[in-house]
């Protein structure tokens, strides 16, 4: 495997650049399994390929000079100035149903070219400006300290030819940057572009361990971040605690979406939580709800957890509609539908059977075996003398 020499005195592999070097961040996020790689080459002619470069950037290119490229491959596209060096993450047919995907039309929209597959001098100069990004990026953060801007600099992505850098800031309001631009241009001699990113993608770039252990859905799998609003918590009966509720990038977690919809579809049989059940020896109020239970908890007190009683839905329903009629049931719970409960009688035992006496320990117990081993060792003792 041929290698490659970095500025820092290492030598790297390709496998290790492709596998590493561009998207250690994002291959789970952002790929894509290709389940069309088996058809015959003659249905898998596009003259569209998606390229991959750091953390959550892709891109569309067109190869319109008909170079034979697999997934995998580096390769030299166009830019704005100059090129850039990414690697090929897709190809084929399924190109084109990626693009529709994301609402692009692959016959009308205007792509960039590939120019080339990578070079040995074009990959050498790649790694190195790799190696530039974070001392880049820490600069950056000072240069933006000492200018008094309230903004932070996230991340650095240089360019493949090392002439253009993307700095990824975070800012909660709108900042001026026009000198930062001016000094970062001066200091590092390159052109800058300035990209602004909310909490949510700081956190999927960064990574990190989330609350249940596991890596940070945002820098795992999640390449699209949906809305996430305290309805969320609300419709699944959860606290509403801003320390339990919310994620390392200060946002409601993503994680309180994924069985949102469940909870909404089992609720649709569930009347509203501020009903009040009438009854003939008092009025009921709503306390919490178990959805995948399907029952309701009420107390004769609204503003008390005391003498909670365990409703099924069906029976609250049927309580609404009578007094809706203006009846009022003799009593809340309805013995058909009342939940049942089974008494299981469980026979406790000690271990000591039935002897429980306190000086059952103080008796004295012989010790048989002990003494038939010593009679064991004098008569073999005896024997040996004997043959002796």
């Amino acid at each position: 495997m041929e290698k490659i020499h970095t500025p820092r005195g290492t030598d790297i592999s390709l496998n290790e650049i492709t596998d590493h070097g561009t998207c250690s961040n994002c291959c789970s996020k952002l790929g894509v399994y290709d389940w069309v790689q088996d058809l015959p080459d003659t249905m898998q002619v596009h003259d569209v390929i998606e390229v991959q470069f750091k953390n959550t950037r892709k891109g569309f290119y067109r190869n319109v000079n008909n170079i034979t490229l697999k997934k995998g491959d580096i390769v030299a596209v166009e830019a704005s100035p100059g090129h850039d060096i990414g690697v090929v993450s897709l190809t084929g047919w399924l190109v084109e149903r990626q693009m529709k995907r994301m609402g692009i039309d692959p016959k009308t929209a205007e792509l960039k070219k590939v120019y080339r597959r990578a070079k040995k001098a074009d990959i050498e100069k790649w790694v190195e400006a790799m190696s530039l990004e974070h001392d880049t990026m820490l600069k950056s953060r000072k240069i933006a300290e000492d200018l008094k801007l309230d903004m932070k600099i996230g991340d650095v992505e240089y360019q493949g030819d090392k002439t253009k850098a993307i700095f990824y800031y975070i800012a909660d309001e709108r900042v001026d940057f026009r000198e930062l631009i001016k000094v970062l241009a001066d200091r590092f001699k390159i052109r800058v572009e300035m990209r602004q990113i909310g909490a949510r993608q700081e956190a999927g770039r960064i990574g990190g361990i989330g609350t249940c252990g596991r890596e940070l859905c945002c820098s795992t799998w999640i390449a699209h971040f949906e809305s996430v609003t305290t309805n969320s918590a609300k419709a699944q009966e959860l606290s509403l605690n801003p320390q339990k509720l919310a994620g390392q990038c200060g946002k409601l977690k993503c994680c309180l979406n994924y069985e949102l919809a469940s909870y909404l579809d089992a609720r649709k049989e569930f009347p509203e939580g501020n009903i009040q059940l009438e009854t003939k020896d008092a009025t009921y109020y709503h306390f919490k709800t178990d959805i995948f239970k399907r029952s309701m908890w009420f107390g004769s007190q609204p503003s008390s957890s005391v003498n909670l009683l365990e409703i099924p839905v069906d029976r609250v329903n049927e309580i609404i509609e009578l007094n809706k009629q203006g009846i009022k049931p003799d009593t809340l719970l309805d013995s058909s539908l009342a939940p049942k409960t089974e008494v299981i009688d469980i026979d406790f035992t000690d271990g000591l059977e039935d002897d429980n006496s306190l000086t059952r320990f103080d008796k004295k117990r012989s010790k048989p075996k002990l003494k038939k081993r010593r009679k064991s060792k004098n008569q073999n003792k005896s024997n040996r003398n004997g043959k002796r």
